[in-house]
């Protein structure tokens, strides 16, 4: 599906961008439960220095694909690949990556420790990785992030959170419920979940920014329009078994539950560097736990304030990626 994050850039062609796939056999989950084999898919960019110092992982944001990142990357760029070696990979749950559409039988639960964890095998088991110069991802991809300080900080030297969160609040956890709703309702009565879908683009297109940003956006007379480009993207969209997983994923998430539900313990457990990206407006992501972390552990903050809610990133992108870009570029 996608969103405004897309305005940062238009696609561009980068070497060694193909899609590649690695094989985790017996992925350990959160749950207890084991993946006896987990496809997990990424795509690389530049070169890892001969001293292993300049990678960069960037996981996916919900329902998105590693293609979508591309626009993100290269000369001038907020990550220059001229000078980084970076890892793009498909969350799981994504389609891409082992999900409930592509995995045979029932599909576990998964977590966003669980989609760290595999991201940790990849990075150290396939690809040779033995530490990151950065971590950074969007929405779902700045709750991994957020996870991946606190679960491998002696592996992170550097983390951006983009309109993430540590923790959801109950203004998350009221839309992913909402939009879950929608979807075990039509499968509790036996029919197609995928009917259930223009529901849940809507709910999910209001939440992405601001009534004033779509009264701007798309006038009343431009609504039969949008609400056709719904439809049609819930009819060939991703699979509702897979976002029903993802928002799971999302719903489950908070960094402070081994920490005995503190933020500051698990603020004080970070060693990386951290620029927190907020956007004030967010009626996606609330920015209030990014911003408890934040201020309780002493993180850089870099505030987003237009109207563009969850999709600032793309509205205030000039903004955003000269800020990561020097952040990145620091010794």
């Amino acid at each position: 599906m996608k969103s405004l994050f897309l305005l940062l850039a238009a696609p561009v062609l980068l070497a060694q961008s193909g899609q590649k796939f690695a094989e985790l056999r017996n992925l350990r989950l959160e749950s207890g439960q084991t993946l006896a084999a987990c496809r997990v898919g990424y795509r690389t960019y530049g070169k890892l220095n001969t001293a292993g110092t300049n990678a960069i992982l960037w996981p996916t944001w919900f329902s998105g694909k590693t293609d979508q990142l591309e626009g993100f990357l290269g000369p001038g760029k907020m990550v220059d690949t001229g000078k980084f070696y970076v890892i793009t990979v498909d969350a799981l749950g994504n389609g891409v990556s082992c999900s409930p559409s592509n995995t045979p039988g029932t599909f576990p639960a998964i977590t966003i420790k669980d989609m760290v964890d595999s991201e940790y095998r990849l990075l150290t088991e396939q690809l040779g990785v033995k530490s990151l110069h950065a971590v950074m991802g969007i929405s779902m991809g700045g709750m991994q992030t957020f996870q991946w300080m606190v679960a491998y900080p002696g592996f992170v030297r550097r983390a951006v959170p983009i309109v993430g969160s540590a923790k959801l609040t109950s203004a998350d956890l009221l839309l992913w419920q909402a939009e879950l709703s929608a979807i075990e309702a039509v499968q509790k009565a036996g029919g197609d979940p995928r009917t259930a879908m223009p529901a849940v683009l809507a709910m999910h297109e209001f939440a992405l920014s601001t009534p004033q940003h779509e009264v701007n956006k798309t006038p009343a007379a431009g609504f039969p329009a949008l609400l056709q480009t719904l439809q049609e993207n819930a009819r060939t969209g991703m699979d509702p078994r897979d976002w029903a997983a993802q928002l799971r994923a999302m719903m489950a998430h908070d960094v402070t539950k081994p920490f005995g539900g503190s933020m500051e313990k698990a603020g004080a457990a970070v060693h990386a560097k951290v620029l927190a990206v907020v956007a004030l407006q967010d009626h996606m992501v609330n920015p209030a736990s990014a911003l408890q972390m934040a201020e309780t552990a002493g993180f850089e903050v870099l505030r987003l304030t237009g109207d563009c809610g969850h999709g600032a990133p793309g509205c205030e992108s000039a903004k955003m990626n000269a800020a990561v870009a020097e952040f990145l570029a620091r010794p």
